[in-house]
């Protein structure tokens, strides 16, 4: 398998874990710079997901945070975030303990719980969708 990088003289840099190094901003732009970014499959995914919290969500508020994208509300706090890894794209759903069902991976952090997506895996729109609902209505992380 041959490894996947950012285009050259993008100004993106791919960390060790697969994660991209891109600069910090509050709003959609940087959040679809770091989706434009994201090597091979995960660019389409992670345009998939960002249109899946948008339209769930009208009122998403969007950053880039620790070379993550962040989704919340005004004044609310964030109530997801994604990040890529080398072999999957992970979401971070920050109260994922207080969805059902249960998104199905732990954190060490403990109202933390993650969906971790691979490559050629489907999507399950539908629980995706109803996970954001959820936690949109949550209390947010503040960071």
């Amino acid at each position: 398998m041959v490894a996947e990088r950012p285009e050259a003289g993008s100004g993106v840099v791919l960390l060790s874990g697969g994660n991209l190094r891109i600069a910090r901003g509050e709003g959609d732009g940087p959040v679809q710079a770091y989706i434009a970014a994201m090597p091979g499959w995960k660019s389409a995914l992670g345009r998939r997901l960002d249109q899946l919290i948008a339209e769930t969500v009208p009122e998403v508020v969007k950053a880039v945070k620790w070379n993550t994208p962040f989704y919340g509300l005004p004044g609310q706090g964030w109530f997801l975030a994604c990040h890529c890894f080398t072999r999957h794209v992970q979401v971070t759903f920050f109260r994922g303990t207080s969805l059902v069902p249960l998104p199905p991976g732990p954190s060490k952090t403990p109202e933390t719980r993650y969906l971790k997506i691979h490559e050629g895996e489907a999507l399950d729109e539908a629980r995706f969708t109803n996970w954001v609902l959820q936690a949109a209505a949550l209390p947010g992380e503040r960071l």
